[in-house]
């Protein structure tokens, strides 16, 4: 049986943005001067890659990992010197290498676009003062309890699952406010996925503006209405007691049964997030299509399902293929518990922001190598991707043998399958912590005072 190094460098001849001189190259042409030591940033960021496909392991183990002899405070300094900037340019040349390679931009298209999902998450980390300063810890947690946690937005390619960009951000921000900084990624004509967060007026109107596309649930507050020749409400005209039940969006015709071009007027009020300039450059409306449709499925209650888009041609993009993309978004649920429970990235364990930040990006790397991984396998194998295992791809990258052709299990195809999610054997815990740690030991002293 070969060595997780052994089949990690199968990987790394394959994508050579890992390769330890060119993360020398890139860490020189970032200005980070550094000596031709063990520990280079080329050597470090391949051995933090190791500690995270490892299951995060202890910086105490690394000297046994690496096979080489040095401490563990040499092992968490050369983790701080190892710029940000080159883990990030490693991250984009890796997922664009594997694009390239596997020509993803070409054979996995929906209708001739590229679909990506967008989607908000979190992570905790160490209850250390700069992060609890700079990220918060959830607003139900008293007074020196809980552990700070970051708002997290991920952008995944839908064809591949590779994650192409996360953002991190504190607890209290909203998907909305960075949504943005993920449309930089895409380019004219892409599809957008998204949740409900995502289906407001605004965002929909600057994905427009930046001619890319979006599918999406309808707003929760928003009313649609599929009966011919209903009347709307505007929001700039008329009393509001008159608008109470109609839709304030305009018909402007009908594409088949509850399948409808609406015009969605511009709010009266400017969302927080947005800049006050560039509300006042959208334009009144904006034309989109409503679908509605009910979806069947064995062993479930039949849901409805209602969209908005701004695929517009009914021809082009049938309805109930626009439905189906939509509710593909779930993939990016399940690619992210593989990336926090799978992986363990729930749980960051560096106690500075740099740090929690460098522990994040290297997991988002790892994750994308085992997709890669996958994305070979599957092509080989004949079967679509997400029926992979992704802990079975984790397993072949920790030992796998050197020079083998990866076959992964493929799991079956269980549609309806009703599983309750709980547990039958019961898990052993101490009581959560409900007061303060100082508070708690000064209990336990006069505990300790008392049957002195």
């Amino acid at each position: 049986m070969a060595t997780f190094d052994s089949a990690l460098a199968r990987v790394q001849r394959d994508c050579a943005s890992l390769l330890p001189d060119h993360i020398d190259t890139l860490a020189r042409a970032a200005e980070h001067t550094f000596r031709n030591t063990t520990l280079t940033p080329g050597a470090t960021l391949s051995l933090f890659v190791r500690q995270i496909a490892c299951g995060n392991v202890a910086c105490a183990a690394m000297r046994h990992l690496a096979g080489e002899e040095f401490s563990d405070s040499a092992w968490c300094a050369a983790r701080s010197r190892l710029p940000l900037k080159v883990i990030e340019q490693a991250q984009r040349e890796w997922v664009d290498e594997a694009r390239r390679e596997l020509s993803l931009d070409a054979s996995h298209r929906w209708r001739g676009h590229r679909v990506y999902v967008i989607d908000g998450s979190s992570d905790s980390m160490p209850d250390s003062p700069p992060l609890r300063a700079h990220y918060g810890v959830p607003s139900v947690c008293r007074q020196g309890l809980g552990f700070p946690t970051a708002h997290l937005l991920l952008l995944m390619d839908r064809a591949s699952g590779l994650f192409l960009d996360c953002i991190d951000n504190p607890l209290s921000t909203s998907d909305l406010s960075q949504a943005q900084k993920m449309h930089d990624h895409l380019q004219h004509g892409d599809v957008l996925l998204g949740d409900v967060a995502f289906a407001g007026w605004a965002h929909l109107a600057l994905l427009i503006q930046r001619k890319l596309h979006a599918v999406v649930p309808a707003h929760h507050r928003r009313i649609v209405d599929f009966s011919p020749g209903r009347p709307h409400a505007h929001p700039h005209k008329g009393k509001s007691n008159s608008h109470t039940g109609k839709p304030r969006a305009q018909v402007i015709r009908s594409l088949g049964k509850d399948d409808q071009l609406v015009n969605y007027f511009k709010p009266r009020e400017k969302p927080a997030w947005m800049d006050p300039t560039q509300w006042d450059a959208l334009p009144q409306s904006i034309t989109l299509r409503e679908i509605r449709r009910t979806i069947k499925r064995n062993g479930f209650r039949p849901i409805q399902v209602t969209i908005v888009t701004t695929l517009l041609d009914a021809d082009a993009y049938p309805a109930d293929d626009l439905v189906e993309l939509r509710l593909s978004r779930w993939l990016i649920e399940t690619n992210i518990r593989h990336l926090k429970i799978t992986l363990k990235m729930d749980e960051l364990k560096c106690k500075t922001l740099d740090g929690v930040r460098k522990e994040r990006l290297i997991f988002l790397l790892v994750y994308n190598l085992i997709r890669i991984i996958m994305l070979k396998a599957a092509k080989r194998q004949h079967v679509n991707i997400n029926r992979l295992s992704f802990a079975d791809a984790l397993a072949w990258l920790r030992w796998g043998e050197f020079d083998a052709e990866v076959t992964l299990i493929a799991n079956p195809l269980r549609p309806g399958r009703l599983e309750p999610r709980v547990r039958k054997r019961p898990k052993k815990q101490f009581p959560h912590m409900t007061l303060p740690r100082s508070e708690l030991k000064s209990q336990l002293r006069a505990k300790h005072k008392d049957t002195a």
